[in-house]
């Protein structure tokens, strides 16, 4: 069981060594891992941080996500947008 307590987004990078993660509902909270399972591992534990140094900044925290999921994309490309005269 993957005990995430909110939303997590793994985003794969161009360079294969990276993944880039974040939560839609945990705003500011980002990072980095060279798997898909460093990335659930550390947003596990960043997730908590994170949480924490919101409370301890007097910040709003979203209420726990009753049914979190994990969504995997590929890397974004870089597109020229084509104009037409």
């Amino acid at each position: 069981m993957i005990d995430l307590k909110y939303s997590l987004v793994i985003e794969a990078t161009e360079d294969p060594n990276f993944f880039g993660f974040y939560s839609p509902e945990l705003e500011g909270f980002t990072g980095i891992g060279h798997s898909i399972e460093d990335c659930i591992y550390k947003a596990r534990w960043g997730m908590q941080e994170h949480v924490a140094l919101l409370q301890e900044n007097g910040l709003p925290v979203p209420g726990e996500n009753k049914n979190p999921t994990i969504k995997i994309k590929n890397a974004r490309k870089n597109r020229r947008r084509r104009e037409t005269a």
